[in-house]
């Protein structure tokens, strides 16, 4: 049975996942975004000339990131389609639409469910759980915002301890970091599945053809979209082989 908003035993999630209010909140979380984007491009044309950039330079490198980040987005965003109906709009677009976490908000919300008896998504699954499910969501997310805030300036202490002693550390280290965590990450989707073996090696070699023709060609708008170009090549054939085997 359907009862309205402010029931707590209601059924209908999306009364309440809709509501106005949540949306204002939304709309208040975008709007800082765009503030933020606003002041950091502001900043970065400022330090150009300090740090021996042309504008021209700095228009590129943010038309790269920007392209960089179409790919991974579109993955994103399928999940965010599909979260939808448990979750409403404003809480996907702010949860997994800005941390991109899926997993975690998934689990989150569902040992939150979990404890009050009920399954997300199922007959149990009223306004109340949704409440206590998307709270549990958005506390973890506070807990990671508030750790590196407070972790943040300790390591910049680091950072300036060791630029001190060897200045070349800081130069490797945090390419030793990214790389570390992109191979651990890789490593973890290889287990799965031969799917997801190929898939890797489809998407290295989509983008190692992407650079080659770079530089053969003398083209860097390949170097830009090679990202995103390996992820849709990827993915296509991620869908052929799962279409199939299905």
């Amino acid at each position: 049975m359907i009862r309205t908003l402010g029931d707590p035993s209601s059924m209908d999630i999306a009364a309440l996942a809709n509501s106005p209010v949540l949306w204002l909140c939304a709309g208040g979380v975008f709007l800082v975004i765009v503030i933020q984007s606003v002041i950091y491009l502001r900043a970065i044309r400022k330090a150009a000339v300090a740090a021996d950039l042309t504008q021209q330079q700095v228009t590129q490198s943010v038309r790269t990131g920007a392209v960089a980040a179409i790919g991974p987005s579109l993955a994103v965003a399928l999940v965010a389609i599909s979260l939808l109906p448990l979750f409403g709009t404003p809480a996907v677009l702010t949860r997994i639409g800005l941390v991109g976490s899926a997993a975690f908000d998934v689990a989150a919300a569902g040992v939150a469910a979990g404890t009050q008896g009920a399954q997300l998504g199922g007959p149990t699954y009223t306004q109340k759980v949704f409440a206590i499910a998307f709270a549990a969501m958005t506390m973890g997310g506070l807990v990671w915002m508030l750790t590196t805030l407070v972790l943040t300036p300790l390591l910049a202490k680091g950072d300036i301890s060791l630029r001190r002693v060897n200045p070349a550390v800081m130069t490797i280290v945090p390419g030793a970091a990214l790389l570390g965590a992109f191979v651990t990450l890789t490593l973890q989707e290889t287990v799965k599945s031969p799917v997801h073996i190929v898939t890797l090696c489809v998407s290295a070699v989509a983008m190692a053809v992407c650079m080659w023709l770079a530089r053969a060609l003398g083209k860097g708008w390949l170097r830009e979209w090679g990202l995103g170009i390996s992820i849709v090549v990827a993915l296509v054939v991620a869908g052929i082989m799962t279409g199939g085997a299905s």
